[in-house]
């Protein structure tokens, strides 16, 4: 199992849209993929700004690139992104689960 891990930033005003936005279009996107056997979408508010970290599990590299694309490093976004991220990250981080109980 592959563990996917996704940043990002908003302004701590723009959070609670975000929040929607993010359960109204992303998670059903991500739900769509074969493959994903679970995902956390977690939220933290640090002065001015919220920060965003998406942590998916998936069967393996090759239902990532069913989702991201041939570069399953790569970190995917939504045009609505442009209305509510600080910035973009380039990259997401994967991690190889090796114990799950």
């Amino acid at each position: 199992m592959i563990a996917r891990l996704w940043h990002g930033r908003t302004s701590a005003d723009k959070a609670d849209e975000y929040t929607r936005f993010m359960i109204e279009r992303a998670a059903p996107d991500y739900g769509s993929v074969p493959g994903l056997k679970k995902r956390y979408f977690l939220r933290r508010t640090d002065g001015n700004e919220a920060h965003f970290l998406l942590v998916t599990l998936w069967d393996s590299i090759e239902s990532i690139k069913k989702f991201a694309g041939e570069s399953p490093e790569k970190a995917k976004y939504y045009p609505e992104d442009d209305i509510f991220l600080l910035e973009k990250e380039k990259t997401s981080t994967m991690y190889e689960v090796f114990f799950d109980k």
